[in-house]
Formats: structure tokens, sequence, C-alpha cells
């Protein structure tokens, strides 16, 4: 099978929105309520919101593809208050976890941020997402915690962080 990544544009946001459906339900159902979700949905992935994050250049989105076409994304983007890189998103179809296209768009996100000349990574995961041990796996460790008032729901998270060895 062939899997490639490519950079992603705001032509892609039709795909970007329709990864961001399939992947959300599924994995965040379990620990939010529908009508959070939707919200959330609806602020981050609409497309107001991410064509303005990638006009301003705020966030990178990449798009990783198969030959059954886009299966998952990624976004990145450095912080303004440090020399730090986040990873906002990264998501890849619930039917295509544990094929290793997590650890691709993540290595991908470290490759690009190592050629910034960044040393650190970091990124947000709910507390209670499945995927935290994923990122353990892949070198990130627990920061601290962080609650975040979106609308009228809350996010409580880890922050984590992984220091990129150059």
């Amino acid at each position: 099978m062939s899997v490639s990544i490519r950079n992603a544009d705001t032509a892609d946001i039709p795909v970007i929105r329709v990864l961001a459906e399939d992947t959300w339900w599924p994995t965040y159902t379990p620990l939010l309520k529908d009508e959070q979700v939707r919200y959330m949905l609806d602020l981050i992935y609409s497309v107001e919101a991410l064509t303005t994050v990638m006009t301003q250049g705020t966030q990178q989105f990449i798009l990783l593809s198969d030959d059954q076409g886009p299966q998952g994304f990624a976004a990145y983007g450095a912080r303004t208050d440090e020399p730090v890189y986040k990873l906002h998103k990264l998501y890849v179809r619930p039917g295509n976890q544990g094929k290793g296209y997590g650890r691709m768009l993540l290595h991908e996100v470290v490759q690009r941020v190592k050629d910034q000349g960044i040393t650190t990574l970091d990124l947000n995961v709910n507390r209670y997402n499945p995927a935290k041990s994923f990122y353990e796996k892949a070198g990130f460790s627990i920061l601290r915690e962080e609650d975040i008032a979106i609308g009228p729901y809350w996010m409580n998270d880890y922050v984590m962080r992984r220091i990129v060895t150059p």
C-alpha cells in the first residue's frame, strides 16, 4: 500500500472537515457529550476557522493519504510565547488506526520542527483520551494539567512535551 504525506492548504478544507467528522465522533463521544463534540467541530473545523489558521500561518496542515484516499491529518505551529512548536491536531480515520499512520504523521511533524531548529514540541490531549499512551510511547511526557474553557464547555487536558533531538 502506498502512503504519502503532503502539505495541505485551503483547497483541502473540505477533506479536512470530513476527516474531522469521521474521527471526532468515535474519539470523543466516550469522553464528552454529543452537544460538546458538535459545538467544538463547528467551532474549530468551520470553513472560516480553518481558512483563518491556514492563511494567517498559525497552523501548518499536512494530509496523509493511502491508495484509498485521505486517511488522516495533522496541524502544527509555532507558539508565540516561547521557542516551542505545538502539535494542534493529529487524527487518523478509526478504521486505519493501528497501521502506523499516526506515527507517520507525528514523525513528519517532528522532522519539520527539527528543520526549523526548534527542540521542543508540545501538545494537548484530553486526560481521558486513550491517545495519551500513543504520545507517551512517542516520547512525550506530561508537563501539566490544563482546563480550557471553550464556549460553555471545558476541555480537561494534559499538556505533554517532547524534546526533539537534532
